[in-house]
C-alpha cells in the first residue's frame, strides 16, 4: 500500500506538525512495548497502583511530550503484571513472549482452567498447530474477575519444553527408552508378591482427579488403600469444611477482620492476595499477620513469626475478632500441621458464625482439595517417609524430597522431566494439564471442568488411560474403557463432582488432639515462578527467575542467549 501511495499518490501533505514518535520502554521479560500506539490512558498506571499495588509504572513530562514507563525503565515485579495488556486498547502493551508468533483469528480457542496454584482461575487457551500459543482470562466474578496472574498466562511455553514423550526403563542404574510393553513388564515383575502397604502411590500437585481416582482404583484392585496426597506435611482431613476456603473467594472482600497464619498470597495464590487487598483497601478491613513479614501491597499488623502466638494471641487482636461481623483465619497450607490446626479449631467458634463461615485453608496445589473430596488421603507423608513401599507409584510428584525412597522400586507418571522423572525406576509419559480434559476442584471446593486444547506428544498418554492399560497388564480390570464411562464412575460415587459449582459444606466443630503449636512458620519452598515442573520448564519463567527474583541484568541475559 505503502509502494503504491508513493507511486500514484501526492507527493506532498496538508499536515505541517511533526508526527509523535515515542522510544520503546523496558519493562522486563514479559510485556513489550510499542510506545508510539499509546494514547495516555493510563490504564496501565491505575492497574499497577489500584489493582496489583505495585507502583511501578507512571508517567513522564507533560502534554504531548508524555510517555509511559516503568520505574528507571526496570522490569515489573508484580506477579499481576501481565494484565496491563489486555487493559492496553491500542496495543502500546503486548506480550513479549508471543509477539509476532500468530494472528488471534488462527488460533483455536479453549476454555481452560488454570492449575498453577489452587484459585482455579478460569482461562481461554490458544493454540494453533497443535501447540499452545496464548493464555488468557476468561471473565468470572465469582473466582478471577478478569485477572490472572503471570505464571497462568506466561508459563505455557514450558508445556513442550523438557518433554517425556516414551517410555524409561532403569537398567544398572541407567534409563533407556522401552516400549509400554517393556515399561509394564518391568512394573509387573516388581509388585510380583507384594500388596498391602508394600505398594503406595503419592499424587502430585497437578493431577486432575480422573488420574486420581483411576491411580486409586488400580491400587485397590493390587490389594493396597496406602495413598497421599498431602505432600506439603498438612494435616487437614474429616469433613470438607475442615480443608477449604470456606468464606469463599469473593466472601473474602467482605471479611472485616483477618488473622493471615503461614502463607505469603502473593506467591501462593495472587488472586486471593488481590481480594484481601480489597478487602483492606476499599472496605477497610484489619488484617493480622503470624508469618514473615512479607510486602503484601497493603497495610497488615504483623504479631511475628511464631506458630505459639495462635495460641496465645494479644487480647486486642482477640477483641477485634469477637467484636467483627465476619471474621476470617486463613492458614496456608504448608503450615496447617496438627498442632496449628488443633489452636485453629479451638478458635473456630469466633470465626465460624450464623449465615458466615470464616475458617480458611489457602491451598497451593490444584489436584489438592479434588484429591482430599475422593479421599486420596492416608496417614500423611511422614509416615511413608518412615516406612517406605517397596512399589511406589508417584503421579506428577516433583515437589518433595524422593531420597528417603531411595530403596524404593518407583514408577512416576507424568509430562516432564523433572525431579520426580530423575529420581525414577520406570518413567510412563503422561497429559499435561492442556492435553486432556479434566475435573479440577479449586480451593473452596468450586468443582470446573477443564476441555483438551492439544494432544500430548509423542507416546504420551492421558494419566487415567496408563493406569487403566497398566491394570490389564496385572490381571485387574478397571470398570471404563472412555472419559464418558470414568465419569459416570465419577458420578457414581462422588455426585458432587459431577457438576460444576460448590457443595455447600456444614461445619463440624472438633477438638484435635496435638501439642501447642511453636516456632517459625514454614516459607514457600520455591520463588513465585518456579513452583512447579512446567513453569521450572518454561523459557519465560526462567527469565523472570533471572530478572525479577535474582536481579540479572538484562543486557546480560541477552548476551547468556
Amino acid at each position: 500500500m505503502q509502494d503504491q501511495a508513493v507511486a500514484y499518490g501526492k507527493g506532498s501533505s496538508r499536515f505541517d506538525e511533526n508526527k509523535r514518535a515515542v522510544t520503546e520502554k523496558y519493562m522486563g521479560p514479559l510485556v513489550k512495548t510499542v510506545m508510539t500506539r499509546c494514547i495516555h490512558c493510563t490504564r496501565c498506571v491505575r492497574f499497577a497502583e489500584e489493582v496489583a499495588g505495585v507502583e511501578e509504572i507512571g508517567a513522564l513530562y507533560r502534554g504531548e511530550n508524555m510517555q509511559i514507563t516503568s520505574y528507571l525503565e526496570q522490569a515489573v515485579t508484580s506477579e499481576m503484571s501481565g494484565n496491563i495488556i489486555d487493559l492496553c486498547p491500542v496495543g502500546a502493551l503486548t506480550s513479549k513472549p508471543t509477539a509476532f508468533n500468530a494472528r488471534s483469528w488462527e488460533l483455536k480457542r479453549t476454555d481452560g482452567i488454570d492449575v498453577m496454584d489452587a484459585v482455579g482461575a478460569n482461562i481461554v487457551v490458544g493454540t494453533r498447530s497443535g501447540a499452545v500459543v496464548r493464555v488468557q482470562p476468561r471473565l468470572n466474578d465469582d473466582v478471577n474477575e478478569e485477572w490472572i496472574s503471570d505464571k497462568a498466562r506466561f508459563a505455557a511455553d514450558g508445556l513442550k519444553e523438557r518433554r517425556l514423550d516414551r517410555p524409561w526403563v532403569r537398567v544398572n542404574g541407567t534409563l533407556q527408552a522401552a516400549t509400554w510393553a517393556q515399561a509394564f513388564g518391568a512394573i509387573k515383575a516388581a509388585a510380583a508378591g507384594l500388596a498391602g502397604d508394600d505398594i503406595g502411590a503419592l499424587a502430585g500437585d497437578l493431577c486432575a482427579v480422573e488420574d486420581m481416582v483411576a491411580l486409586r482404583d488400580l491400587l485397590t484392585g493390587m490389594g493396597s488403600n496406602r495413598v497421599e496426597s498431602r505432600l506439603d506435611g498438612a494435616a487437614y482431613a474429616g469433613p470438607r469444611a475442615h480443608w477449604r476456603l470456606n468464606s469463599t473467594l469473593a466472601g473474602l472482600e467482605t471479611a472485616d477482620v483477618i488473622l493471615l497464619l503461614g502463607s505469603n498470597p502473593r506467591v501462593d495464590a495472587p488472586l486471593v492476595n488481590l481480594r484481601l487487598r480489597k478487602a483492606v483497601k476499599k472496605r477497610g478491613a484489619t488484617l493480622f499477620r503470624i508469618g514473615a513479614a512479607d510486602d503484601l501491597t497493603f497495610q497488615v499488623r504483623d504479631l511475628g513469626d511464631d506458630l505459639a502466638l495462635l495460641a496465645h494471641l494479644p487480647a486486642d487482636v482477640l477483641a477485634a475478632i469477637e467484636a467483627a461481623e465476619r471474621p476470617a483465619i486463613i492458614i496456608g497450607s504448608r503450615n496447617a500441621g496438627a498442632a496449628v490446626l488443633a489452636a485453629a479449631h479451638a478458635l473456630s467458634g469466633l470465626f465460624v458464625k450464623d449465615g458466615w463461615n470464616g475458617f480458611n485453608i489457602l491451598h497451593t496445589a490444584a489436584s489438592r482439595v479434588g484429591a482430599l473430596e475422593i479421599g486420596f488421603v492416608g496417614k500423611g507423608l511422614a509416615d511413608f517417609v518412615q516406612h517406605a513401599p517397596k512399589l511406589l507409584f508417584l503421579a506428577g510428584v516433583d515437589e518433595i524430597d524422593l531420597a528417603p525412597f531411595a530403596q524404593s522400586f518407583t514408577v512416576y507418571i507424568g509430562s516432564h522431566g523433572d525431579r520426580g522423572a530423575a529420581a525414577a525406576d520406570i518413567i510412563l509419559p503422561g497429559a499435561a494439564w492442556a492435553e486432556k480434559p479434566g475435573i479440577w476442584v479449586n480451593m473452596e471446593g468450586r468443582v470446573q471442568h477443564s476441555l483438551r486444547a492439544t494432544f500430548p506428544p509423542g507416546d504420551a498418554r492421558e494419566d487415567w488411560t496408563i493406569f487403566r492399560a497398566l491394570g490389564e497388564t496385572l490381571g485387574i480390570t478397571l470398570p471404563y474403557d472412555d472419559n464418558g464411562q470414568l465419569a459416570a464412575r465419577i458420578a457414581g460415587e462422588w455426585p458432587q463432582l459431577a457438576q460444576d459449582g460448590i457443595v455447600p459444606a456444614t461445619w463440624e466443630a472438633a477438638a484435635l488432639a496435638a501439642d501447642a503449636p511453636a516456632g517459625p512458620t514454614v516459607p514457600a519452598a520455591t520463588d513465585f515462578y518456579s513452583s512447579n515442573a512446567i513453569a521450572r520448564s518454561s523459557p519465560t519463567m526462567r527469565a523472570c527467575v533471572a530478572e525479577i527474583v535474582h536481579g540479572t541484568a538484562p543486557a546480560a541475559l541477552e548476551a547468556a542467549e
